[in-house]
């Protein structure tokens, strides 16, 4: 695979809760990541001493993080909101030359800072809040 583009690693919000996806303004820096509790099944029995972990079991999740430009955007509002009014409605991860991750997201924190000499800037998290899909690029 080819280097991508990292302003092609795209968060975005559902704004309506019919399916409409807008990329969350002013970002300038994103991350996903993917995690998977394991479930150790490990005994005296097990062949030569060494751990075993039941497959299919734990539990899985998914965290994004971003930071960009504060830019008072209709994404910026309905972030704001989604995060006071405590919802979970479905994100989407476009990651570059890899798919698309989708499903329900909470944001579970907003920081907002600026300088006196610079633009003001904010950094959001979310965690996963329900099963996610997955659809891979086309090659």
């Amino acid at each position: 695979m080819a280097a991508q583009n990292g302003k092609d690693l795209l968060i975005k919000i559902d704004m309506t809760g019919d399916g409409l996806f807008e990329t969350v303004a002013g970002l300038r820096a994103t991350r996903v990541s993917f995690n998977a509790e394991t479930v150790d099944v490990t005994s005296l029995e097990s062949q030569g001493g060494w751990r075993e972990l039941l497959g299919g079991a734990g539990v899985r999740s998914a965290a994004i993080s971003g930071s960009g430009v504060f830019r008072d955007a209709t994404t910026d509002e309905r972030a704001r909101q989604i995060f006071f009014d405590g919802e979970t409605p479905a994100f989407q991860v476009v990651i570059p030359s890899f798919g698309v991750v989708e499903g329900p997201f909470q944001i579970t924190a907003i920081d907002y800072a600026g300088s006196h000499d610079g633009e003001a800037t904010y950094e959001m998290s979310l965690a996963s809040a329900g099963a996610l899909t997955f659809v891979a690029d086309a090659a």
